[in-house]
């Protein structure tokens, strides 16, 4: 399958091969839930510590709603979830659509993970390497190696250091370079991972630059917002930090606010 999220949120495509849950079919009906195969797509799938984009695939008759993705062997990109209208068939012409909304969220906090580890650095030290991550609409959650908890004021520092890069609205830039070129370029990788020869580097003014292929925001301006939920141990030496942006801000506050007023009523 041939991705072609990073510039299109809808493409039209042809589907190649589908299945159930338990086995190739040459079509789906209303209500059977399987998977779909197609040449190219605009969504992506879960890697990287980013979750797959949510949508619908149409064709002229049928709708086809994707509750996930996920990357098979050979690179083939399965859009898995359930027919809600019509029939999907082998060979049928099909737009397939990202929910926009859900993938701008899922962005900002995965942007946000790159200024968090960054920030990191700056409070803690250099050792502080990534040691895994998700990113979806709703959060992200960033675990990384540290040997002891961080102190109330090393959260606010790092906090502090993510939301004046968020506002200061500094440019993201994606360049696909040689291995040796990204390593002149002083790009963060994650520790174990396999790169092929060509790869991803996602820069964000000169505040942090990366090995990445996920998807992200245009400027860090996008984020709106970060706010630290929780800091806690997950394993000897690597600590998880759970955080929100954006819209994620503005609920945390309306939550707190809530209660309070509740504690204040009950006093």
């Amino acid at each position: 399958t041939e991705f072609v999220g990073y510039d299109h949120l809808t493409f039209d495509s042809k589907v190649t091969v589908l299945t159930t849950e338990t086995e190739i079919v040459d079509s789906l009906t209303e209500g059977q839930k399987g998977t779909v195969f197609v040449e190219q797509t605009p969504f992506y799938a879960t890697m990287g510590g980013q979750e797959a984009d949510k949508g619908i695939i149409c064709t002229e008759d049928g709708e086809f709603v994707v509750e996930d993705v996920v990357k098979l062997a050979g690179g083939k990109f399965g859009h898995v979830g359930q027919v809600t209208k019509g029939m999907i068939k082998v060979g049928d012409k099909v737009t397939l659509k990202v929910d926009k909304e859900n993938r701008a969220l899922a962005e900002n906090n995965h942007s946000a993970t790159h200024l968090l580890q960054k920030a990191l650095r700056m409070v803690l030290g250099n050792h502080v390497e990534q040691a895994g991550s998700l990113n979806n609409a709703q959060r992200l959650r960033f675990d990384f190696t540290h040997f002891s908890p961080l102190s109330d004021d090393e959260i606010a520092r790092v906090e502090k250091i993510v939301n004046e890069k968020i506002a200061q609205d500094l440019p993201v830039l994606t360049k696909v370079m040689s291995m040796e070129e990204a390593k002149k370029t002083g790009a963060m990788a994650l520790f174990g991972e396999k790169y092929g020869d060509e790869v991803r580097v996602v820069s964000m003014g000169d505040f942090s630059v990366e090995l990445c292929g996920g998807t992200h925001v245009k400027n860090t301006g996008a984020i709106t917002a970060f706010k630290i939920l929780s800091e806690t141990g997950v394993a000897s030496g690597v600590r998880r930090i759970e955080a929100v942006t954006d819209q994620g801000v503005f609920n945390y506050y309306h939550k707190q606010e809530e209660e309070l007023k509740e504690a204040a009523k009950a006093l």
